[in-house]
């Protein structure tokens, strides 16, 4: 999917995790990273893309709706996605349950 998005002209940013010694589960902690490169990146992009089910973002997501700059916000799954985000990001929002069928299949 990474791979595809690139292909078609997406600009895809990681950020690098930790894997804790212990064996526990890895976590990346990437709200403020987000959060922060999307703003330093703003002049650079016409549209952002933000993949999240996550409340934390929402004040990201309003800024970006009322300034234009929103495609839309993909959510894996509605259920679970946050009533803050849908509220801010309107009808710039997708979850990817809904988008199985017009994905392609490998």
């Amino acid at each position: 999917m990474y791979k595809s998005f690139q292909e078609i002209g997406y600009i895809l940013v990681f950020k690098p995790i930790l894997i804790p010694k212990d064996g526990s589960k890895p976590k990346g902690n990437v709200d403020a990273d987000l959060v922060l490169r999307a703003m330093i990146d703003y002049p650079l992009y016409d549209k952002a893309v933000i993949v999240t089910s996550d409340g934390d973002f929402y004040s990201l997501v309003e800024h970006l709706y009322s300034s234009g700059k929103l495609r839309v916000v993909l959510a894996p799954h509605k259920k679970n996605c946050s009533i803050l985000l849908r509220k801010k990001a309107k009808e710039r929002i997708d979850f990817l349950d809904n988008l199985k069928e017009k994905l392609p299949q490998k």
